[in-house]
């Protein structure tokens, strides 16, 4: 666990991957209502990098406050991104981002020059300029419908397996998934992330990333998912180089590991 500073006194939970005696290299930031242990089968190939990977406050074993009503945009969840680069004793580090964290780390870094190499972000969450502050109505409306009891974690995952979201996931992921994404209960098993805090960062979308890349200083490398894509940016530009990875929805991270180590593999070349 990792303390932030936060008046609460609530900690971020974290898994270090690689070399722990190695400089830490990287941070990884998770997709709203996952967890950091979702990434261990892409992060543990790279066993020569040594990566940080954290849960976001509301999920996994982060104890950060929580609370949905009246949040706007991912200030919060950036501020602990901000908190945890200003703590580390790192040289600048590149930030791996997936869909919310993609954009916390993007919204961090123009924040942050100094303490960021390079940026490397998977289906960022980016809208159209005309439409920054428009939630996502319909995911939100999912997130609180979401079965957030179980009588087990294995039979979340039989309920997962190959259905809705989790029809592309292999077994790997989603196992770890579950793993760190359910709290232990009296009659079985509760969602780490509630739906009403999912629904939140679904709503909450008054930051704006565009601003962002204008401040940026460092590279950065966008993969796009080839259908149902969060990220409007498609072309590449200046510093900022966009892929669109071929057979991938949003949670390409799972669906083309391979793809996605080897541009984590380019931001140390």
């Amino acid at each position: 666990m990792i303390e932030i500073g936060d008046p609460s006194g609530g900690r971020l939970a974290a898994l270090e991957f690689g070399p722990a005696e190695h400089p830490l290299a990287a941070l990884l930031l998770h997709a709203n209502g996952f967890n950091a242990r979702t990434y261990r089968s892409l992060l543990a190939p790279l066993s020569d990098l040594h990566v940080l990977a954290y849960d976001h406050r509301g999920h996994g074993g982060t104890t950060l406050p929580a609370e949905p009503e009246g949040r706007t945009d991912w200030q919060d969840v950036t501020g602990d991104l901000i908190a945890l680069l200003d703590r580390l004793a790192s040289p600048p580090l590149v930030l791996i981002g997936h869909s919310m964290g993609g954009t916390a780390a993007l919204l961090a870094a123009a924040e942050r020059p100094e303490r960021v190499r390079r940026l490397v972000l998977l289906d960022p969450v980016i809208q159209p300029p005309e439409r920054r502050g428009e939630g996502h109505a319909g995911l939100a409306e999912g997130a609180l419908r979401r079965r957030s009891h179980f009588p087990s974690r294995e039979a979340a995952l039989a309920a997962y397996r190959g259905r809705g979201a989790f029809r592309t996931w292999p077994e790997a992921p989603l196992a770890d998934y579950v793993a760190d994404g359910f709290h232990e209960a009296e009659d079985g098993v509760t969602l780490a992330c509630t739906g009403a805090w999912e629904a939140s960062s679904y709503r909450a979308q008054g930051h704006d990333p565009w601003a962002a890349l204008a401040r940026l200083s460092c590279p950065v490398e966008i993969l796009r998912a080839e259908t149902g894509s969060t990220c409007a940016l498609a072309e590449s530009a200046g510093s900022v180089s966009v892929e669109t990875v071929p057979g991938t929805t949003h949670f390409l991270p799972f669906e083309a590991p391979d793809r996605i180590r080897a541009a984590i593999r380019r931001a140390f070349a």
